[in-house]
């Protein structure tokens, strides 16, 4: 039996304004190893927040989010960002590369900040290049990419660090069709070969066509687990 990789409990997220904004409003969840899930639903309805708050990239208002048996949100600023490094791969709607750097060095960078050695980041960077098909372009800047092999580059950087997990928040939003296909076959054959479990947080149907398991989110809660 799969193991649990994220346990959320009570999780509320209220923004205060003058009509407080429930935007995650009692959630409770369990993700377990090497699962291929998509949180589902318009927009407004909580699913981004959800994974700002599963990545550490947000506090709760109340609840607890425990990643690996660490509740993360009992951790100072400096342990959630120890944390995050070491145990969370983000891909982002807007790739988030840095533009100065080459692929390769986009995807060492995260394994810098880890103080791994050099020969291991440049291997593992190779590596992850590879096998998101793009052998030959590791010296290729973002702006000699297109869009498709750019957010690619933000997958390989994501697996990099060897995350418990990762969180995809609208990663095909800024696609055309094929590159979206291409895209979620090599995260599914991740998901797959090496176990690696992926969080989605889309309104994207081709996303949703390929995840074993649908969470619809709606008003902050959710509305089916299928």
């Amino acid at each position: 039996m799969s193991k649990p990789v994220i346990e959320i409990k009570n999780l509320e997220k209220v923004y205060e304004g003058a009509v407080p904004v429930h935007a995650v409003n009692g959630i409770n969840l369990t993700i377990t190893e090497g699962e291929f899930t998509a949180l589902k639903g318009p927009s407004g309805c909580g699913k981004t927040t959800l994974l700002n708050l599963l990545g550490g990239l947000d506090k709760p208002t109340s609840g607890s989010i425990e990643i690996g048996g660490v509740d993360i949100t009992t951790l100072s600023e400096n342990q959630l960002i120890d944390f995050r490094l070491r145990n969370i791969g983000f891909v982002f709607q807007a790739y988030n590369l840095i533009p100065v750097l080459s692929a390769q060095e986009n995807v060492s960078f995260i394994m810098l900040l880890q103080d791994r050695p050099k020969e291991e980041r440049e291997a593992r960077a190779k590596q992850l290049l590879e096998a998101v098909g793009l052998k030959g372009k590791e010296g290729q800047r973002p702006g000699q990419l297109s869009g498709g092999q750019q957010q690619r580059v933000a997958v390989a950087r994501a697996l990099a660090s060897k995350p418990q997990f990762v969180l995809a928040d609208e990663p095909t939003a800024n696609l055309d069709s094929t590159s979206t296909a291409n895209l979620l076959d090599i995260m599914e054959k991740l998901n797959k070969e090496e176990g690696m479990t992926f969080v989605f947080a889309t309104h994207d149907d081709r996303v949703i066509k390929k995840a074993r398991r649908i969470i619809s989110i709606e008003d902050g809660k959710v509305l089916s687990d299928e």
